[in-house]
């Protein structure tokens, strides 16, 4: 269960209005103490460290304990205890009400295994996974062909990977409380869901499918002795396929039965093996009778030992990589133990020890059959026992002659039908009772397939119930107290019946053994990664790992993929990747705090600050724009503009000044809307100040905003002249700060606020709003989603201000094709502009001259413009002091004198008359970008400065998009 932050009903003491009894009356003891631990003068409401605090589950048979929050402990006693709106908490579950029924006895506890039983279930686990068919069938023949010493290289060039996996394994699963789904739960939990969620998906099906080989590998060994005895059923595929049936079906009731039960059949197949070892070092001691002396065993010979130290390859297979090819999957049982880590009381001690000593002992086993057989068996022979020699030849070939036989014939026609390099069941000669070793072998393919078919379950419920993928949460319940995947166990076996029917061993095993290796190499360098990131989170208790050991059995894994079956090395990756882009595009919600967000930290940080020591250059301008959206949900045209602008090339930032910082409903609108922007909330008095704290605040070195983007104040002339000087101090304010300043209008306004309710400061009306939103935010289209057909995008550069008003006119060009067909047309004033364009190369086709914009505007529009200011005017009485209208004027900046109007007569006169322009040149436009004009502090009141910019873009259809640098270069012609 979620850990529940401190609520209303965890209230300490200090947190109430002083009464005679609040201590008692409080809920201070029912969470943090008995009632009995009385406080005394000198104790606070600090709780001590305890394990409840930091603990996602709880304990039956007494209460959660819960910390008290920051806002408890410092409030005041006498305010309510309550956090103030802008705080950010949680809410916990409700606690049950009194007359609710309480349960009185603890709920059923699944079967675990204790650290003794866990490390010894896990080891046999994983050396029963590990041992199978290659060990009596194959281990022989490799030591023919490799020889007894390249034999070992093979032996412990292949231990060393799993023993660096097994490290790598250990370390991760220390790194925590490890829960059910083994390999799956390791990796997702380290590297995130991208990658563990595929590996996990390909790793539970190559064990379904593991299933079947090591089945087959059964029914094929039976086969063979009905055959050996003259008993067929039908022929020799089909009896395999009734017989691999037969025998998956039995060790599904075996697996259904219960971990119990299936740990009591392993140890049963474990004794198997065990005996079977002790028959065949028995053997090899008995000295040898004339019949196995026929067929090559000749009991421990120094001479044979030498002879079959040294490689002897034969056929197309005959190489070190060939062979070693052929022992590998013999070797990649190492993670049977990891999967049931659901089934372990404490698997940080289990896991590491159990998989390490599973390891030591197979790989001790397999250096010392491979040693014993190549010290007692010559490599051919021919099996007749009149090839005996009764005295010593001149022409008899092989070690045999020492021994007086003679294999000669069969050596040189290549025709002997035993020895080491031809009969793959000599363990069972050398063997003193050869049934002993059929036993063994039934025990080991029998328990390599039990495994995986417990394994492959385990790990798939883990996946479904995380829900990276759809369609296969159906899977993920469990039945029972140890809530046993029953649908998982009829889909593996339902895989695994699939698989046998296909009744080939040499086409089902290259490409499991690939996802194996697909899954260790993941292993590996979750350990490597996790390490060199430097999250704080990797804490392993298990010390005995190296970061560059992982990375090195990470690439040795991809590398011996390709070695082994280089069409089924492509296919697992293929499968990997096309699950990883699956996972990348969906992005699941959920958070683990894999490596990979430590590392993407890590990553971001160094570069942010590598950019300190790199100066700003013209050639590599961005705008990283400051958008001052308010909550981003309610002016959605506003933030999609500028997304257009800054996607995947600078920095968004949407900013927002208000009285509530709740910014993960604000964080989760811009994800939902894929809408690459931080979010930025401010806490302010006042909307200006709380802008100016933006402007100065935002950003992290370089990586600030240069460029800050609001909406018009349309309701400037309407609401509070407060407001509108205040809005006009925000543009004064980045233009002192050396800011970019645009300005974006739209006929339909874009506040798409629903009703709300409100703590709303009255500084906050009219383009940035301070209400608390109910409900989820809504995801509204604006104009800028919308196909406009062949209209275009009209841009004027009317001042020059550096060429910002030319930036975002370039990126709309590659940006916005989706928002306007054409190319934009790029409008001008003056001829001698066009050159200057040219060099600037920035792909504009359609320039435009324009010759009479410094005609003097219409009377009517003249007039129309007097009628706006006219409120906002000082009239002074002329019979009081001429004085008089200064003095209001002082105390209302806002107000417009008579002289104020014479000053900016011109700059009025060229707003009014770009207004008749737009009319006329871009009235069917898609999106207007025009230079927005400065006015001057102290000299340009703030009611005249507004009455421009709403004239200049009044009565116009498209959306209007004020622009104005800050004088600075942000374009060059230049190559440097």
């Amino acid at each position: 269960m979620e850990l529940p932050v401190a609520s209303d009903g965890v209230r300490p003491s200090s947190c109430r209005k002083p009464t005679p009894a609040r201590f008692e009356d409080s809920g201070f003891y029912q969470h943090y103490g008995d009632k009995s631990d009385a406080l005394t003068g000198y104790e606070t409401l600090d709780a001590p460290p305890h394990y409840d605090f930091y603990a996602n589950t709880e304990v039956w048979g007494r209460r959660r304990r819960f910390r008290p929050s920051l806002y408890q402990l410092h409030a005041k006693p006498e305010d309510d205890c309550r956090p103030p709106m802008y705080e950010e908490t949680t809410a916990g579950p409700t606690e049950s009400s009194d007359d609710e029924e309480e349960t009185t006895e603890p709920p059923p506890e699944p079967t675990r295994f204790g650290w003794v039983q866990g490390v010894m279930c896990l080891q046999i686990r994983c050396m029963l996974n590990i041992w199978g068919v290659i060990l009596y069938l194959r281990l022989p023949w490799i030591t023919a062909q490799a020889g007894v010493g390249l034999t070992w290289v093979i032996i412990l060039l292949s231990s060393c990977i799993t023993g660096i996996t097994g490290l790598s394994t250990s370390a991760i699963a220390t790194n925590g409380k490890v829960k059910g789904g083994g390999t799956y739960f390791l990796i997702s939990r380290s590297l995130g869901p991208e990658l563990g969620g595929s590996i996990g998906l390909i790793f539970a099906f190559a064990n379904a499918v593991a299933v079947a080989m090591h089945t087959v590998g059964f029914a094929e060994t039976v086969t063979d002795l009905m055959s050996e005895h003259g008993a067929v059923m039908v022929d020799r595929i089909n009896n395999i396929r009734i017989i691999g049936i037969v025998t998956v079906t039995c060790l599904l009731g075996i697996s259904m039965a219960g971990m119990a039960w299936e740990s009591k059949a392993q140890i049963l197949f474990f004794l198997v093996i065990m005996v079977s070892f002790v028959n065949y070092i028995v053997g090899t001691i008995i000295p040898a009778s004339p019949e196995k002396q026929s067929k090559g065993f000749f009991s421990y010979r120094a001479d044979i030992f030498a002879a079959n130290f040294v490689p002897d390859w034969r056929g197309p297979e005959g190489s070190f990589f060939g062979m070693f090819s052929i022992f590998f999957p013999s070797a990649t049982g190492i993670l049977a133990g990891a999967n049931i880590s659901g089934d372990l009381k404490n698997p940080t001690v289990a896991i590491p020890r159990g998989t390490l000593m599973a390891i030591f002992w197979t790989t001790v086993s397999y250096l010392i059959i491979s040693a014993t057989i190549g010290a007692c068996v010559v490599r051919d022979a021919s099996g007749l026992l009149n090839d005996s020699l009764t005295s010593s030849s001149a022409d008899c070939v092989g070690l045999s002659c020492n021994y007086s036989w003679d294999f000669t014939e069969c050596i040189n026609n290549k025709s002997c039908l035993y020895g080491i390099s031809n009969y793959y069941q000599m363990m069972s000669l050398v063997s003193g009772f050869a049934p002993l070793i059929t036993a063994g072998i039934f025990g080991a393919t029998l328990s390599s397939a039990l495994a995986c078919l417990v394994s492959a379950p385990k790990v798939f419920q883990c996946l479904c119930q995380d829900k990276l993928y759809p369609l296969i949460g159906f899977f993920g319940k469990g039945y029972g107290k140890n809530q046993e995947p029953i649908r998982g166990y009829l889909l593996a076996y339902i895989i695994a019946v699939c698989f046998i029917l296909i009744a080939e061993l040499n086409t089902i095993a290259p490409i499991i053994s690939n996802f194996f290796l697909c899954s260790y190499s993941l292993i590996n360098f979750s350990c490597f990664h996790a390490s060199v990131t430097n999250s704080p989170g990797w804490r392993p208790s298990f010390r005995f790992y190296s970061r560059w050991l992982s990375l090195l059995g990470a690439v040795c894994c991809v590398v011996i993929m390709f070695l082994l079956t280089w069409w089924a090395a492509l296919i697992a990756v293929g499968v990997v990747v096309f699950l990883l882009g699956y996972t990348l595009y969906k992005k699941p919600d959920v958070n683990w705090g894999s490596s990979v967000q430590a590392g993407s930290y890590s990553f971001a940080l160094n570069q942010c600050v590598g950019l300190n020591s790199v100066e700003d250059h013209v050639k590599n301008y961005r705008p990283q724009c400051l958008v001052l959206t308010g909550p981003p949900s309610r002016r959605p045209a506003l933030v999609d503009l500028v997304s257009c602008l800054t996607k995947s090339l600078s920095l968004m930032m949407c900013g927002n000044v208000l009285q509530e910082a709740n910014s993960s409903r604000h964080v989760s609108w811009l994800n939902q809307r894929k809408v690459r922007a931080f979010y930025r909330g401010v806490v302010a008095a006042d909307l200006r100040s709380g802008v100016n704290v933006l402007l100065q605040g935002s950003g992290l070195g370089r990586m600030k905003p240069n460029v800050v983007l609001m909406g018009f104040k349309s309701d400037w002339s309407r609401s509070s002249p407060e407001a509108a000087h205040s809005y006009i101090g925000i543009l004064h304010d980045a233009f002192d700060l050396q800011f970019g300043v645009c300005v974006l209008r739209m006929r339909e306004g874009f506040d798409v606020s629903p009703p709300r309710r409100s703590h709303v400061n009255p500084g906050f009306d009219g383009f940035l709003g301070a209400s608390v939103c109910i409900g989820p935010e809504p995801q509204l289209d604006s104009a800028f989603q919308k196909k406009q057909g062949k209209k275009t995008i009209d841009v004027y550069w009317l001042s020059d201000d550096g060429g910002l008003v030319l930036v975002p006119s370039s990126l709309l060009i590659f940006k916005l094709l989706r928002f306007c067909q054409n190319v934009p047309k790029f409008t001008v004033f003056v001829s001698r502009v066009l050159a200057l364009i040219k060099k600037f190369r920035l792909g504009f086709h359609d320039v435009e001259v324009l010759p009479d914009v410094y005609q003097n505007p219409q009377p009517e529009s003249v007039r129309r413009f007097q009628d706006l200011i006219g409120p906002f005017s000082v009239d002074p009485d002329p019979k009081q002091d001429p004085g008089s209208g200064l003095g209001r004027q002082q105390e209302e900046p806002w107000r417009i004198s008579q002289q104020d109007v014479e000053r900016n007569q011109a700059k009025t006169l060229r707003q009014i008359r770009l207004n008749e322009v737009l009319k006329d040149y871009s009235r069917d436009a898609a999106l207007i970008v025009i230079t927005m004009p400065v006015g001057r502090t102290g000299v340009c009141p703030s009611m005249l400065y507004l009455a421009w910019l709403d004239f200049l873009s009044r009565d116009l259809r498209p959306p209007v998009l004020l622009v104005r640098g800050n004088q600075e270069n942000v374009l060059t012609f230049y190559c440097q």
